[in-house]
């Protein structure tokens, strides 16, 4: 049973016709999971929050450690069979803030499972402003060219957007050009030691929104996200974007 589409469902262009840089499928798309996870290393991550033994740690140090969770489990979700003789696809990309750009630290495509655990040692200390929105919309980009199916979007985050458009805005976009290639995209934001109200305006368009105000928080909403949204594909009922 093809699983259920995602929480954002997307409007369909009037004009019928794809975005610049984005090309409609003609093939139906193939069973399988597209993840692109957004990590902020805005100098913001350096402050300290509650690790899981009730210390003080740096944000980077305990978002590493919390990416890495969720590496593990795409490892053991990869291993599987999808049926037998077949093991599960994933697609997948890290993306991380270079300046007032975005690095793609692990470029979009298939999930190389024997290499995930190096992925969190290589993310770069935290500094600079946070361009969430910018990130949002490369790895966004990168999931809607995939063949696979169900695609996903992750974001973790301790701040607001504060270089680029906002976060909302070009999710409108992504909405769009999902709908010209008549696919769904679903965006899943973690507001790390951050008010989750900061992210209303991608909520109200559809998105999960959860906050996590330390290491054990972080832990159990990654786990929530990715058990419940992306690995099971359990959705909420969808939102319809609004238009003006």
């Amino acid at each position: 049973m093809m699983r259920a589409l995602c929480s954002v469902v997307i409007l369909a262009v009037a004009c019928g016709l794809l975005p610049a840089g984005i090309r409609a499928e003609t093939a139906a798309p193939a069973e399988g999971v597209a993840l692109a996870i957004v990590y902020d290393t805005s100098g913001s991550m350096k402050a300290t929050v509650g690790d899981s033994s009730g210390k003080s740690e740096p944000k980077e140090v305990i978002g590493k450690r919390a990416l890495g969770a969720v590496l593990r489990r795409l490892q053991q979700f990869a291993a599987r069979e999808e049926s037998p003789g077949v093991r599960r696809r994933i697609e997948f990309g890290l993306f991380t803030f270079d300046g007032n750009r975005i690095r793609p630290l692990v470029p979009f495509g298939v999930f190389e499972a024997k290499q995930a655990g190096t992925w969190p040692q290589r993310i770069p200390a935290a500094s600079g402003g946070t361009p969430l929105g910018l990130a949002l919309e490369t790895a966004g980009r990168a999931v809607l060219r995939s063949p696979l199916l169900h695609k996903h979007v992750l974001v973790i985050t301790d701040g607001e957007n504060t270089v680029g458009s906002a976060p909302e805005v070009l999710l409108r976009l992504l909405q769009n050009e999902a709908a010209a290639q008549q696919t769904a995209l679903a965006v899943h934001f973690v507001a790390f030691d951050v008010d989750a109200k900061v992210f209303a305006p991608v909520k109200q368009l559809g998105a999960t929104v959860v906050g996590a105000i330390d290491e054990t928080e972080l832990n159990t909403q990654l786990g929530l996200i990715l058990e419940k949204k992306i690995l099971l594909e359990e959705e909420e009922p969808a939102t319809t974007p609004q238009t003006h």
